[in-house]
């Protein structure tokens, strides 16, 4: 994959599509067999990928909620989801 074949835009990646696209990337350094120009221009492009999933990951955490319960275990409705 040379640099001018990757998509300059991601935004529209669903979270399977760039996790499947960072993990091609990731093997592919791994295996060493990628010249040292190409290697910078995919790491870059891995970078892009990673902050994207972690975009979408904060978005899906935010909307995530859990149900209250009551004193006798009784959904009363949701709130957000506590975060650590």
């Amino acid at each position: 994959m040379t640099e001018s074949a990757v998509p300059a835009d991601i935004s529209g990646y669903s979270f399977e599509k760039a996790v499947a696209e960072l993990e091609s990337i990731v093997a592919r350094l791994e295996r060493g067999d990628v010249a040292l120009d190409e290697s910078i221009a995919i790491y870059e492009r891995g970078e892009l990928l990673k902050k994207h999933c972690e975009a979408l990951l904060n978005a899906a955490e935010n909307r995530i909620e859990k149900i209250r319960l009551d004193r006798a275990g009784k959904a009363q409705g949701t709130e957000p989801l506590d975060r650590e």
